[in-house]
Parts: C-alpha cells; structure tokens; sequence
C-alpha cells in the first residue's frame, strides 16, 4: 500500500477515462484533453467508447514501466495497469497523470511510497512525531473530522496516530464545548455530524480516550452526542434517563468518594455500549473490545473496594437478618448483594474465592435461609440469584452448611426444604423460578462434584441426609395429587386413583419433580431405590400415565424407563410383583393407532426389554398381555418378545430332557458300581478273617509275658488289622441307601460287625418312605443326582 509524503493543496481529484482507441492502439494526440471543469483525463478515439474510468488521486502512486505500460492501485487487493501499442501514446497520459499531481513527467514513479517496514517501525514509536494534521474545531470543519474519523478505521497505524493527535492537543473538550454550542443554536447538521465524530472516537479503540471522555466533566456531554443519531427523526432522551429516571440508591451510606465517583462511571459506559450504541455487526466486535475491558476493570475495582471495607458488609447483614428492617429496606439490601455477586463474576479466580468465602463467613448462607421464606416476591427472586451463584462457585460449600444445621423438629427450616418449597410454590405460571431451583437442587445432589479426595465420604453422609430430612418435601406434591382412595369407598383393597389433576401448571410442577426423580434414579443406586420400593412410588408415578398432557405422561413414562433401563432384578421383581406394566399398556392401547411421540416412546420401551432380553420381564408381559398385544402388528416387538419367550421355554425343555437322561444313565452307573463294591467287600471280609486267627495265635505264645503287656500288643495288633479292612472297604465308597441296595450280599454267619454294611429287604419299605418325606423337607437331598 502507498501513501504520499505530501498532497498537494491546490487541486482536487481528477478522474481518468480510457477509451478502447487509448489501449492496444495508435493514440492520436487529439485523444488525450484534461478538462478543467473535474480534471478527468480523457483518452478519445473516433468510436470513443469508455473502457476504464479512474479518479486521479493526489496521493496514489502511478508508475511507469517499459515506455508501454502505466500501473497503480485503488485499493489494498485492486491492482491496476495500462498497455499501450505506441509509447507516443504512453507518454501522453503519462503527462496528464503528472500535470494532475504536480509532477515533472520524467520520473518514472509520481509518489514515494511508504513501505510496510517504516509502518512497523511507527508501532514501536508511535510518540516519534507522525501525527495528523487536525482540521480547527469550527462548525465548517466538522464534516472533514468526520471522515478524516472514518477513514482511519481500517488502520491501526492511523488510529494510533489520530489517538495521540487528539490527546495531545485536548481537541476532544474542544469538540465538547462545540457539542453545547451546537445544541444551544440548534445546529441539526453539526448535531448529527458530531454523532460520527463522537461514535467513531469510540470505535478508534483507545483507552486513554476513553478516560478523557468518560471523566465526571465530559460524560454527559458524550451521552448528549450519541442522542443526535441521523437516522433518527427526534434526538433520544439518554440524559434524561441518566439523570432522572436512573437514581443511585444507597442501602448503606458510602463514605469513599472514588468507590462512589467509579460506581456512577461504570453504570453509565454500561449504559452507552448496552443501550446507546448500536448492535455491533461481526466486524465491529474488536472495535469495542477496549470498551469492554474498560467495564470490566471498573467492576473489578468496585468489587475490591467494597470487598477490604469489612464495617460495609457486616452492616450490610446486620440489616438484611434484622426482623425490624422494613421490607423495601431489605429489598434493596438482597438485590444489592446480587450486583455485588453479579460484579464478582468479573474476578479471577483467586480473587473470586477469596470473595465468596468473605462472604461464607460474615453469613451469607444464613441470611438467604431468612431471606427466602418470605413473601416479597422480588425479594425471592434476588435471594435465588445469590443463591445460584453461591451453587455455582462451591456446591460443597453449601452442602457443609447444610449438614451443620441443627436437626430441628420441623425439617421445613432447613436451606434445602425452604429452596424446594420455593420451587413448588412459585407463583409463576410457566415457572420460570422453579425451573432456575430445580437445576440448583440437582447441582446439590449431583454424586459427580462429590468426588474430590477431600470428601470422599461428602456423598455418603449427604445423601443420607437429603433423603432423610428432604425428600419426602420433594415428592410430597407427586404424592398428593397421586392419592389412593379410601379403601372404606371401594370394595376390594386400595387402589390409586386414576384420576390426576390436570391443570398445567400443576402438571408442570410434577414434570420438574419427575426430571429430578429420574436424575435420582440415574445417579444415586442405593437411597433412591429403597425409597421407591418402601413407598410403591413407581405406581403413584404411572397414575400420571391418564394425564391429558402428553409432556406428563411422557415424564412418567421416562421415570420406568430408567428404572428398567438399570436393568436391576431387584427392581424387575418389584415390577412384575405391582404388575406395573399394566399402565403402561392401557395408555398404549387407549392411544390407539395415533403415531406420536407417546406410542414411540412406549414401544421403545418394550423394545429395549426384547433387545436386552430381560428375561423376568419377558415372561411376565408374555404370560399377562399377549391378548392385549396381539392386534399391535405395524411394528415386531410384540412378536419379538413372545418369540424370545418360546426360544427361553425350549431352551428350559431341552435342558430338562437332558436331566433325565443323565439321571437314567446314573442309575445304571449305580448298578455296576455295586456289584464292584460286593466284589471288594469279599475282600475285604477274608482279610478281616485272617486278622482275628493270627490273632489268637499270637496270644497263646505270649502268656508267659506280663498281663499288661499282652493286652498292649493286643490293641496294637488288632488296630493294625482292622485298619487294613477298612482301607479295603474305602475304595469303593458305601453306596447310598436306595431300592438296588438290596443286592447286596448277605454277611457271613457268625459276622455281626458287618451289620450296619448290609440293607434288609425287610427296610426296603421304610427307607422307600424316609426318602419321599425327606425329598418333601428338602429338594438338596439328593446331591448326587445333579453331580
């Protein structure tokens, strides 16, 4: 890009015309005229036609190349050259071009131009001297500020440059004290051209300007020129809001004048880039950046400020938990608390700890338990914000909090139940409020932000808590308007009303309820599904399935559906044994043949069932609804289901028919197993027989020995031997008492020991009977059959 050292004053922009004659062919020299009236350069032919039509600009740079060819440019990407067929012709525009910017035709190149480096080096040295040239600040010369404003926009070079011109000479209070001259004469034109001058001189980016115009002396006056707009047909009335309409309220007296002066400042450059400015397109995004660093660094200090003067804020709460303050007292000191929270998100965040625990300790969290349970809709609404912001920071904070209150009769004092029943009572039709709550409330109970070392048993110890002393608040809405009826108005046992209100905010409520319930279920495995099944919860919750509002039964819908979706056989056996599917199905069938979002979610449902193969449940829908079913042909998961049933049944037929063959097969097993144990019992006796003589003869050759000897060796011998038949015994072990025992040989005569080794047939009858009682008390009997 090229720009001129100096532009010459004494002639304004010239225009140049190339005709089709002036390129690519002999030029005459009639073809070339400047005509003094705009000094546009012509190049004519006897067709004359325009093929090209340039302003000449003092400051554009023209160049000459190889006697044919002149170049220059018009804009950053618009590059620009002419050819010639004869340098005669060359050399004519050529000098039109030179006469127009003062130049002797023999240079080759009209303007020196500035390269990028130089450009570079004014960045690191913008003080070096190169300032531009401001016109007097007169009401004549207020047009050429304007676009000498507009045109250094795009250059960051130019705007430094005019930055530092404008410091530097105090022409922004010049241009001030021209602004209430202006209006005083009623000046529309220079009104609505200071408008330009003065928006522009925001968008230079600057904040060293900003500083000027935002002092206490030239604000206003600021403010006063943006009203000007020229699009508008009447001025806006930004002062008088300002000043007027706008007043500070002082809940406390503020002693600290600077706190004071920036606290006016920041509202009202908020004010002018919220209100005043117009909506910045995505180009214009960066040219307010500093403005908003501006704001951002006011609240910053405010916050500082306010935070280290410790005698504020303790009388700040003193007031705010005083039963004696009145209520319009207490409505400014809550939403006071919730700018100054508001102003803290602007803090880094060691600082913005450090604020949030100043506040934990001087009792925040108590004054907001006071706070909001009262009546004072505004008031609620505050105390919520602060809340949610004190969530947001540290929900272990307020759960610690929670947890040390003192366990009193009435859990409806405690923070959490006076936040749920703010929830349930908001007076707001499409419950804005309790919406904004319940996502507190499931920030509180969210396991995910419980897992820090620190606390590892937070989650525990929390839970326990909340469904102790907090739940039954929070369900205690599902459960009225889910009541059974009086078992004395019925004639069999209580059943749940299957009626449910149908006034929506009432069905609004009970989805908010739902959504939290089903987070529950998702979430907190143990506590959650002892308190559905200790209180049947799950059937209170599909009576919502007859609501006329398809988003509660949906809601209702999506409660089972997690549920089922845990796939927990502790839950599976609670469903089956309520017959909880039976809501389920009613409402599909009572939807009929509409295919909407409740049919697909319902056969979703059933689908995931078939999917998973949840047997338990399979078996139970089959067995209970198939002729319910059968006519639902357009999708196959009825089908599906059943199909999945058969295949299990015939699976347990299989598996049955294997154990009785293997039982027969077991019984044959017995039989030759037998006969073995006959054969070694032989054995066995014939060695037993052999002990007892060898016995005998060893005590005839010892009686010469002491009494008490001979009956030591006899014990020992005798142990010896009978040790010997019981191994031989072992190794085919003493088969069970069964019908095939009686095969057994009969004993030896003489043999009593061998008694308790035989069965009688006189027994077979008993143990017969034994067996059969036996099988009655206990189906383990038998343990070898399953072997």
């Amino acid at each position: 890009m090229c720009a001129a050292r100096k532009r010459p004053r004494s002639r304004s922009p010239a225009r140049l015309t190339v005709s089709d004659a002036s390129v690519g062919a002999p030029a005459p020299r009639r073809a070339a005229s400047l005509r003094s009236s705009d000094e546009v350069c012509c190049v004519c032919s006897s067709v004359g036609s325009v093929l090209l039509e340039s302003r000449i600009s003092p400051d554009t740079a023209y160049q000459k190349q190889q006697d044919t060819l002149i170049v220059w440019s018009e804009a950053e990407n618009c590059d620009l050259a002419l050819s010639f067929q004869e340098k005669a012709g060359c050399d004519e525009i050529w000098e039109k071009i030179c006469q127009v910017q003062g130049k002797d035709p023999s240079v080759e190149i009209t303007q020196d131009p500035v390269d990028e480096s130089e450009e570079e080096r004014f960045e690191d040295t913008p003080e070096s001297g190169h300032l531009l040239e401001l016109p007097p600040c007169e009401p004549e010369r207020l047009e050429e500020l304007a676009e000498l404003v507009t045109s250094v926009l795009p250059s960051p070079v130019r705007r430094e440059k005019l930055a530092l011109a404008l410091l530097s000479s105090g022409y922004i209070r010049k241009l001030l004290q021209l602004f209430r001259a202006s209006e005083e004469a009623d000046d529309r034109r220079g009104l609505q051209q200071l408008y330009q001058i003065v928006r522009g001189l925001l968008f230079l980016n600057k904040a060293t300007l900003f500083e000027v115009m935002f002092s206490d002396d030239c604000i206003m006056d600021v403010v006063g020129c943006l009203e000007y707009e020229p699009a508008l047909l009447q001025p806006k009335s930004h002062r008088e809001f300002l000043t007027k309409t706008a007043r500070f309220r002082e809940v406390i007296p503020i002693t600290d004048s600077e706190l004071r002066q920036k606290i006016h400042q920041t509202y009202r450059v908020q004010y002018i880039q919220d209100i005043i400015l117009p909506t910045q397109s995505v180009f214009e995004d960066n040219f307010l950046s500093t403005l908003s660093s501006f704001i951002f660094f006011n609240k910053v200090e405010i916050v500082s400020m306010l935070q280290e003067d410790e005698k504020f804020l303790t009388e700040v709460f003193a007031q705010l938990t005083d039963e004696a303050t009145e209520d319009s007292k207490r409505r400014e000191l809550v939403n006071f608390f919730k700018e100054f929270c508001a102003f803290s998100q602007t803090l880094q965040p060691q600082n913005r700890d450090a604020f949030f625990k100043t506040l934990a300790n001087l009792g925040i969290l108590p004054a907001l338990e006071i706070v909001m349970g009262m009546e004072d809709v505004q008031v609620k609404a505050a105390a919520t914000d602060i809340f949610s912001y004190l969530v947001e920071f540290s929900p272990s904070m307020v759960r610690e909090f929670v947890m040390q209150e003192p366990q009193q009769a009435d859990d409806d004092v405690l923070l959490i139940n006076v936040v749920i029943k703010q929830m349930i009572c908001d007076s707001d039709p499409e419950l804005g409020g309790a919406v904004q709550l319940m996502g507190l409330l499931r920030t509180l109970i969210d396991p995910e932000n419980m897992l820090a070392p620190a606390s590892k048993t937070e989650k525990s110890e929390f839970l326990s808590f909340f469904y102790k002393y907090c739940m039954h608040v929070l369900t205690a809405p599902l459960l009225a308007n889910t009541a059974e009826e009086d078992p004395d108005l019925t004639e069999g046992a209580a059943k749940v009303n299957p009626v449910c209100p149908d006034n929506f905010q009432t069905a609004q409520l009970l989805a908010l309820i739902l959504e939290l319930l089903t987070f529950c279920v998702e979430h907190h495995s143990y506590h959650i599904k002892s308190y559905i099944m200790t209180r049947d919860l799950l059937r209170r919750v599909l009576t919502l399935m007859n609501s006329r509002h398809s988003f509660l039964a949906l809601c209702a819908l999506r409660f089972m559906r997690r549920i089922i979706g845990l796939k927990d056989e502790y839950y599976n056996r609670y469903i089956v044994k309520g017959n909880l599917f039976e809501p389920v199905i009613n409402a599909l069938l009572d939807n009929g043949t509409r295919y909407n979002l409740l049919n697909s979610a319902i056969i979703e449902l059933f689908e995931f069932i078939r999917v998973e193969d949840i047997k338990s449940l399979i078996a139970h829908i089959v067995d209970n609804f198939t002729t319910a079913l059968e006519s639902i042909e357009y999708v196959q998961t009825f089908k599906g289901l059943k199909g999945r049933y058969e295949q299990e049944k015939e699976r347990q037929s299989r598996g049955f028919s294997r154990y009785r063959r293997d039982a027969r097969s077991f019984e044959e097993d017995e039989d030759t197993w037998l006969n073995e144990d006959e054969e070694e019992e032989d054995v066995a006796d014939a060695s037993l027989d052999k002990c007892k003589s060898d016995y005998g003869t060893f005590m005839e050759s010892e009686k010469v020995k002491e009494s008490q000897d001979k009956e030591n060796q006899a014990k020992r011998k005798f142990s010896f031997c009978h040790s010997a038949g019981a191994a031989n015994t072992a190794n085919g072990s003493r088969p069970p008492p069964s019908a095939s025992s009686s095969r057994a040989a009969a004993p030896p005569s003489g043999q009593t020991a061998r008694t308790g080794l035989v069965d009688y047939p006189d027994d077979e009858d008993e143990e017969e009977e034994e067996e059969d009682t036996d099988e009655e008390q206990s189906p383990r009997k038998r343990p070898r059959l399953g072997s």
